[in-house]
């Protein structure tokens, strides 16, 4: 009986401990991104709540011509697509990139990348939603070399979450 009391005391003991470690750990800040838009996208209002929902801040900037921020940035014209979202630390993700593909690469090293890219605007894909529609499409890394290769092949809606 001696023992166990023992045992409990000293389990009493270090929850303190234990919990004042916890405290100190440091806590992942949410990513945030910066989206360049037009205003007059609803698309991108849209995408914007798709990466919202997964935790991720989003401020906005609408610009009347954004092809300057994308030539910028390195994103060639078949690359494109209606809005360029920026890192602090100056990835890219342009166009309809699934939130999860996003928090994805960013977990990842890739020497040499600009970021992601969802080239046009597949029915489907985040912010594109239309009624049960989806087009099977393609996520692309993008280099700073100007090549690509496939990151990601999209073939069903529920795979984007």
């Amino acid at each position: 009986m001696n023992k166990q009391f023992l045992i409990l005391a000293v389990m009493l003991l270090l929850i303190p401990v234990f919990v004042q470690a916890n405290k100190n750990e440091p806590q992942a800040k949410p990513l945030e991104l910066m989206v360049f838009k037009t205003p007059t996208c609803g698309c991108c209002k849209d995408w914007i709540n798709h990466i919202e929902e997964q935790g991720i801040i989003a401020h906005s900037k609408d610009l009347s011509n954004i092809g300057g921020i994308k030539a910028k940035i390195g994103i060639k014209p078949n690359y494109r697509s209606c809005h360029t979202a920026v890192t602090k630390n100056g990835f890219a993700f342009e166009g309809h990139v699934p939130a999860k593909y996003i928090l994805q690469f960013l977990s990842e090293q890739h020497p040499n990348a600009i970021g992601l890219s969802v080239p046009a605007m597949p029915i489907g894909s985040p912010g594109m939603e239309v009624e049960d529609r989806f087009m099977p499409y393609k996520v692309l890394l993008l280099f700073k070399d100007g090549t690509n290769k496939v990151y990601a092949t999209v073939t069903s809606y529920d795979q984007q979450f």
